[in-house]
């Protein structure tokens, strides 16, 4: 089982690992294709006007080479559009993958976990969420003025800092059972990576790793791009250390520095690694 872990715990941390970057980096090649599209059909547009308007006049060397023009733009929007087709496929299937080890990670955790049965956890939303097109994954604390980005429901934000306040007197109990009841009423919400993360915490200071695990883990999952992400991946590498599963531990922690070179939460992963005695 220790062994199946740690295959399992490498699968979702080493290759997603690459994942987001790789769904960054075809996301940009994307946009830059389709803008190269764009701009391919607007040239083959004005090419099309200039053969109506000019062609009779210039004669067939003319019309020719705009011919000529018109017929490379096409078969490079072929080209562009078959590759467009490919990488977006490509995309679909990491995030499917990443997804469906997220969920073999959550099934591994309740495994852990008492009081929690396997056939009441449902399926796992899609690697990342559902955002708007363009949209930041990163924290939204309020309406968007601008009338774009992500919108909090009503009572949204009351009831977060609710289960906030509860959590900044003390009573981490209460704060734990908040932020749970935030994430089942608003799925999905621009709050919704912070509040598992804030459970994350609040579990964290009564020592139920297992569970704390499971909401770093949920929070990770919701925002991999998030403001939140790279703390909650290091939260879940020491509460799998907390658990003792060392090697799992280690190989999580060590995903921090490789996902967020540079942010505050690498020195953190790497203290933490080395007090685990990590490789």
């Amino acid at each position: 089982m220790r062994r199946l872990c740690a295959v399992l715990v490498c699968a979702i941390l080493a290759a997603p690992a690459v994942a987001p970057v790789a769904a960054q980096d075809r996301a940009q090649t994307l946009a830059d294709i389709r803008q190269e599209l764009s701009v391919l059909y607007v040239e083959l547009q004005r090419l099309g006007r200039e053969l109506n308007t000019t062609g009779g006049a210039t004669g067939t060397g003319a019309s020719g080479s705009v011919l000529q023009r018109m017929d490379a733009m096409e078969a490079e929007i072929r080209r562009l559009s078959s590759l467009t087709e490919t990488l977006q496929i490509q995309v679909d299937n990491i995030v499917r993958d990443g997804t469906n080890r997220v969920g073999d990670l959550e099934f591994r955790l309740c495994e852990l976990e008492a009081d929690c049965d396997i056939a009441n956890l449902g399926e796992t939303p899609s690697l990342g969420g559902v955002e708007p097109s363009g949209a930041a994954p990163g924290i939204s604390v309020g309406p968007d003025d601008s009338g774009s980005g992500p919108q909090l429901a009503v009572a949204e934000q009351d009831d977060f800092d609710r289960a906030l306040a509860a959590f900044e007197a003390g009573d981490y109990a209460a704060a734990s059972a908040a932020f749970m009841a935030f994430t089942q009423t608003y799925p999905g919400g621009p709050l919704s990576a912070e509040a598992h993360f804030m459970r994350g915490e609040a579990e964290a200071r009564q020592n139920a790793w297992s569970a704390a695990a499971r909401a770093y883990l949920e929070s990770f999952s919701a925002a991999p791009d998030g403001e939140r992400a790279p703390a909650a991946l290091t939260a879940l590498g020491t509460s799998l250390g907390r658990l003792g599963q060392v090697e799992e531990a280690c190989l999580t922690l060590a995903e921090v520095a490789v996902r967020y070179p540079g942010d505050p939460a690498v020195a953190e992963a790497e203290a933490e690694r080395f007090n685990l005695g990590c490789t």
